[in-house]
């Protein structure tokens, strides 16, 4: 299951079809998140599925595998080609495994775990710090040097090892000194998770040139329609 996230204005909430809502107040906005499962959507146009790689952290960009908790909720890793797909893309592995319909379930179900666990106003599920902590305890993805002197990570085991990685990376976020900086992204249409770097910490959005430039030339432009 995932979080389908409506964003509203001020103070008042509006939540169809709810089976479980938490709130959390961040800024201006009022964050509702609503339990739903994630889509899988066959016709989507090629971009909505490209992998975001804005959380500053592995197991938060894991967690953005879902597309527009927000709204539509649709699924990015749709079969096994796509979680090989993520797991090279992420620098994870160097070659795309074989992942059966078994592991693709459980990296799903870990990436919930995370989810829930990470993000601000979710209460997490009872069974969630122990899928998490489970993977943490299966073997890594072990550092190895090439002939040409090039870093890359290995298993016997490579997709299983890499949600233990992925898992170890959370439990580190999840008890360190940025715990108290994730963030999700302020802007209406968006739902990302990403660790606010920041000096001050009071980055708002996932990345300033994308959400952060929509959102104000949104603001900008009603603000034109309301002076006439």
């Amino acid at each position: 299951m995932v979080f389908e996230q409506h964003k509203v204005a001020g103070g008042r909430l509006q939540v169809r079809g709810a089976s479980e809502v938490a709130f959390a107040f961040a800024l201006d906005m009022c964050y509702t998140h609503v339990e739903v499962a994630a889509a899988i959507v066959h016709d989507l146009p090629p971009d909505e599925l490209l992998f975001h790689w804005k959380g500053g952290r592995v197991c938060l960009d894991f967690v953005a595998t879902v597309g527009e908790r927000w709204r539509r909720s649709f699924e990015r890793l749709r079969g096994g080609e796509d979680l090989a797909r993520w797991l090279v893309e992420s620098g994870l592995l160097r070659n795309p495994p074989r992942v059966p319909e078994r592991q693709l379930e459980s990296g799903r179900s870990l990436r919930e775990a995370i989810n829930r666990l990470a993000r601000p106003g979710i209460v997490p599920e009872a069974g969630d710090r122990a899928e998490l902590n489970r993977w943490a305890t299966h073997p890594p993805l072990a550092p190895q040097l090439t002939e040409q002197g090039e870093l890359i990570w290995a298993s016997d085991r490579p997709v299983e090892a890499a949600f233990a990685t992925i898992a170890r990376d959370a439990i580190d976020l999840l008890t360190g000194p940025l715990a108290g900086r994730i963030r999700e992204c302020a802007a209406p249409d968006c739902a990302l998770l990403f660790v606010d770097s920041s000096r001050p910490g009071q980055r708002r959005w996932c990345a300033g040139e994308a959400c952060g430039n929509r959102t104000r030339t949104k603001a900008y432009r009603q603000r034109r329609r309301e002076r006439g």
